[in-house]
Order: structure tokens, then C-alpha cells, then sequence
């Protein structure tokens, strides 16, 4: 089981441009639809919708590809 986020921590991802990072805005804990698909989220496994420090862009990850950042 990976680690548990909240919204409004500050972490960072993975992505094809290199590290990201942004904050948290939502955290699902059942199925939801991102960008036309449907995203598998539970309690256990939650998915977490985060706003980008440096775009408009919001991304939807699981919590084992996120690194917590001190504020």
C-alpha cells in the first residue's frame, strides 16, 4: 500500500518532460472518468487530481509514482 496524500500537499511526479510537481486538489476513492477514461481508484489504492506549480495542466496519479515535498 502506497502512501496517503490529502488535498492541498504540495508533491511531484514523474513525467515525460522530467520531475513535476504541483498540489493536490482531489482525491477519489471510487472509480471516476479523467480525460474519457475511467481511472480505478478505492480506498485502499485512491487516485489523486493534481494542479501543476507551473502549467493550467491537472493529472491524475495513483500515490506510488508521488514523492511528498516540505512546504
Amino acid at each position: 500500500m502506497s502512501e496517503k496524500f490529502a488535498v492541498g500537499d504540495h508533491v511531484s511526479w514523474n513525467s515525460e518532460a522530467g520531475r513535476v510537481s504541483g498540489t493536490i486538489t482531489e482525491v477519489h476513492t471510487e472509480d471516476f472518468d479523467y480525460k474519457g477514461h475511467t481511472r480505478r481508484a478505492s480506498e485502499d489504492e485512491p487516485q489523486y487530481e493534481i494542479a501543476s506549480d507551473k502549467t493550467d495542466h491537472i493529472a491524475a496519479h495513483k500515490g506510488s509514482t508521488l514523492r511528498r515535498l516540505s512546504s
